[in-house]
């Protein structure tokens, strides 16, 4: 099996796809959309993006390429512990306070946004289409007077050393990631305590009530909605679609019941997958990555 995922080499979205599927053949793209078209073109059987972080909420590129562009089922998901880490040039003997600039993708800088600003409150920002890229571009200038803030498989990479390490702003740092692919049995069928299914609705109009009659449909069938969130439609201010995720794998009884009965309300129902939950259960050490049950 071919897997794309969000590259260069040395990515926390590498280290997920080797995690989920450890015997794959790894194709890195320089971002997000890239990484999605190539499987929606068979040019990979899956790729594996980011899809919620944990301090930042949801990475609403994916969101949207999963709900507007491309027709790939989720068919599995994976939790990876994050550390990020300030990465410096060997060859720089600089101090924090002699840095001048910050690379990263802006998700991490946005989970290390107490560090640089107590740290680095001179620095200027840069924004890359990942970490991995950020060191690699590092590795590239070694003239720079310049950080990148990363994990320590991009350090290893990419040659650099970390001048300070976790230095993200809360402790409990997670990103969940997701395999998607149009392709049956893409993936070996893992055991998994945990199971969810992801379902976009579209509401027939805004009226007073109407996202109550929705969530009672899961409500008195006692499922549990462990994320509900809007996102816009683009067809102008106000409307929005719902993407909820229900603890409960895909059955014969209850979450058709429940799509029957949100249907007859006038509502649109997508199923964007059901799919098992799974967790790696180490941070750096991604050669060796295990799953365990969520």
């Amino acid at each position: 099996m071919k897997v794309g995922y969000l590259g260069p080499q040395g990515s926390f979205t590498e280290a997920a796809a080797k995690a989920v599927m450890p015997d794959s053949e790894r194709n890195s793209f320089p971002t997000i959309p890239s990484c999605m078209e190539a499987a929606a073109e068979h040019e990979v059987d899956a790729a594996v993006v980011p899809l919620e972080n944990a301090i930042e909420g949801s990475v609403n590129m994916t969101l949207d390429h999963l709900i507007h562009k491309h027709e790939l089922p989720i068919t599995a998901e994976v939790t990876v512990p994050i550390e990020q880490h300030l990465l410096v040039h060997p060859d720089q003997e600089i101090n924090l306070e002699q840095i001048t600039d910050v690379y990263s993708h802006p998700q991490a800088i946005a989970q290390c946004h107490e560090f640089i600003r107590r740290e680095l409150p001179n620095a200027a920002i840069h924004y890359t289409n990942s970490t991995s890229a950020a060191a690699q571009e590092l590795q590239e200038h070694p003239e720079w007077r310049a950080a990148a803030v990363a994990n320590l498989l991009a350090a290893e990479t990419y040659e650099l050393i970390p001048a300070r390490k976790n230095i993200h702003d809360y402790g409990n740092n997670h990103t969940r990631f997701v395999l998607v692919s149009d392709l049956k049995n893409v993936l070996e069928r893992k055991e998994a305590a945990k199971h969810k299914t992801t379902m976009v609705i579209t509401l027939p109009s805004d009226y007073s009530g109407a996202l109550h009659q929705v969530l009672s449909a899961f409500s008195w069938r006692k499922l549990n909605l462990t994320k509900i969130e809007s996102r816009p439609m683009k067809t102008g201010i106000g409307n929005y679609f719902f993407v909820i995720d229900v603890e409960k794998e895909m059955d014969d009884v209850l979450l058709p019941g429940v799509i029957a009965e949100v249907e007859a309300l006038g509502c649109g129902v997508r199923v964007l997958g059901s799919y098992p939950c799974l967790v790696s259960s180490e941070t750096e050490n991604t050669e060796n990555k295990e799953l365990s049950p969520k």
